[in-house]
């Protein structure tokens, strides 16, 4: 038989406990728990704003919603610009399996080198961007990949459907849909609309869970609706590149503009660049050449000077100019025409091109006389167009003048100006000697001209300009099948240091159509031909001729001449 235990019996179970160690586990007990709620009172009470704030930043995300960037038309209504959707692939480095097998694939539907695509994953390991504006089938590709922490975001992408021949007027965007050159630049703020927001919180794989506020919805931008004609700016440009091309020039511009609203039908340069792609760009190509470079204008200014004298009283169109063998010395300084003209009228020196002529119509007027005229047609000033780097030109103050330089500046050297500057001066004979104010918007509307030159002296000069580009003058091949023309030519050698270079030159020619009554003017610059001449009446002139021809039939004007042009193979050339 088995003896029982008495407890009892034992020492560790019959000795008292002393009352400090009971009281010591109480008070630990109660530290802890006191502890517990303290901490409980700072996370909820004390310090909740900071823990709040920590968990926002590590759960909630605000999502901007783009808006859809408004588009840039034709006077027609034909879309220059417009926006399509694209995915941009963002990553949580974090989170991704570096030795997923498929990240070959990944980083070759992104068209990343491997190692680039792992040195971007390894920048921050929260968020990295790895390909913006993805289009949309390569974009499902990477999603079907299904490699976790890969994610994506919906933009918008602008495409250009006229490419190079209206880059430089239209312009693009960067990657953040931001206006970068042209009208995308100068229209941004229009075209851009207001992004939304999207307040979400976001798991640990970076996966939407909920909304924690309103949505916030996009403002979409608006519609610019630009005076340019597609249909003549293609054929200007065409016209242009050719006439680049043949010549083997540097590069060139035209100008096509209104002469009853002051819309620009069409603005070209070559070369030009693809604002679908525009890897690799150089400013050269991206520079609005019509509207950002200056140079002499040459003999295109010669009717600004006949029209001054006409204004002044102190000529007409018949009084005879003493021109001599075609040479005036002042000073070290000796003045040449092409050719010896002797006795001429006003008319005869235009429709020549003298030189000499213009000087002596020079030294008859006031420096001051001069300059005003010249500030009142535009030169020195800056267009007045919203459009980026328009260049205001060169046209010093008259008090500073040496009479060697108002002789100069008579015949087009001593200041400077773009093309687009000469286009919109030729307005004043265009309408009747009132300058036109321009657009680059849609009008429809005659505009208000600001008088500088008598109806009268205006349209004298208009027939000086049509016996310039007919029969014997320096501009024949400017004529149109159709249409009367006229217009002046203009030949300026380029400057070099502080001289001129001996074979580089910049070839002009600006007029307007018809005669009669204009419509349109046309201003072209081809810059350093090396082929084919580079006189003003032979290498600009064709494209005048071309592109008059096509813009008046665009417009539906009606031919006002039943006879071809008359051409002859012996062309008088301006000295410019």
């Amino acid at each position: 038989m088995k003896r029982g235990i008495a407890l009892g019996s034992s020492p560790l179970l019959t000795s008292a406990t002393p009352i400090w160690r009971s009281r010591l586990i109480v008070a630990g007990f109660a530290l802890v728990f006191l502890g517990l709620g303290a901490r409980a009172a700072y996370v909820q009470v004390f310090g909740n704003e900071f823990f709040q704030r920590q968990g926002e930043i590590r759960f909630e995300r605000t999502l901007e919603l783009p808006p859809n960037r408004g588009r840039v038309l034709d006077r027609n209504g034909l879309i220059l610009a417009t926006s399509v959707v694209a995915q941009s692939v963002w990553a949580i480095p974090e989170n991704i399996d570096r030795q997923h097998p498929q990240m070959p694939e990944l980083a070759r539907l992104l068209d990343l080198p491997p190692a680039e695509l792992q040195r971007r994953l390894d920048r921050h390991p929260t968020f990295v961007w790895l390909r913006r504006q993805l289009d949309e089938p390569r974009a499902a590709q990477v999603r079907a990949l299904g490699i976790e922490g890969i994610h994506f975001r919906k933009e918008y992408r602008r495409q250009y459907p006229e490419g190079e021949a209206l880059a430089h007027v239209v312009g693009f965007t960067n990657v953040e849909d931001v206006g970068q050159e042209g009208v995308e630049l100068a229209f941004n703020a229009q075209l851009s609309g207001q992004a939304g927001s999207r307040r979400v919180l976001r798991d640990r794989f970076g996966r939407v869970v909920e909304d924690v506020r309103e949505v916030i919805p996009p403002v979409d931008g608006r519609d610019v609706q630009l005076s340019i004609d597609s249909r003549i700016q293609f054929f200007a440009f065409q016209r242009l590149r050719e006439a680049v091309q043949q010549h083997q020039a540097r590069g060139g511009s035209i100008v096509v503009l209104d002469a009853r609203t002051g819309e620009i039908l069409a603005l070209a340069n070559y070369p030009s660049f693809n604002p679908n792609q525009r890897r690799n760009l150089s400013g050269e190509q991206v520079r609005n050449r019509a509207l950002t470079d200056t140079f002499e204008p040459g003999s295109t200014v010669k009717p600004f000077m006949a029209a001054i004298a006409l204004e002044r009283g102190l000529v007409r169109p018949e009084t005879l100019i003493e021109t001599g063998d075609g040479r005036l010395t002042m000073g070290r300084f000796t003045i040449r025409d092409i050719r010896a003209l002797g006795t001429v009228t006003l008319n005869e020196a235009m429709k020549a091109s003298s030189n000499v002529a213009m000087v002596k119509l020079a030294q008859i007027m006031q420096p001051r006389e001069m300059w005003e005229a010249y500030t009142r047609i535009g030169f020195g000033q800056r267009p007045q167009l919203p459009f980026p780097g328009a260049a205001s030109g060169r046209l010093r103050p008259y008090e500073s003048w040496r009479p060697i330089e108002q002789a100069t500046m008579s015949y087009g050297y001593g200041l400077s100006t773009s093309l687009f500057q000469l286009a919109q001066a030729y307005t004043v004979f265009a309408r009747d000697g009132k300058l036109l104010p321009v657009t680059l918007l849609k009008s429809q509307q005659p505009a208000q001209g600001v008088p500088v030159f008598s109806p009268q002296h205006a349209q004298a000069v208009r027939h000086m300009l049509a016996l310039s580009a007919g029969p014997g003058g320096t501009a024949q091949r400017a004529q149109t099948v159709g249409f009367s023309v006229g217009g002046k030519t203009g030949t300026s050698r380029v400057q070099e240091g502080t001289g001129y270079a001996i074979n580089r030159h910049r070839s002009f020619f600006v007029g307007l159509a018809p005669a009669e009554q204009p419509r349109v003017v046309v201003a072209v610059m081809i810059d350093e031909p090396t082929e084919g001449g580079f006189f003003g009446g032979v290498v600009a002139a064709p494209v005048f001729s071309a592109t008059v021809q096509q813009t008046l039939r665009v417009l539906g004007v009606a031919p006002d001449v039943d006879v071809r042009p008359h051409i002859v193979a012996d062309l008088v050339q301006e000295p410019g």
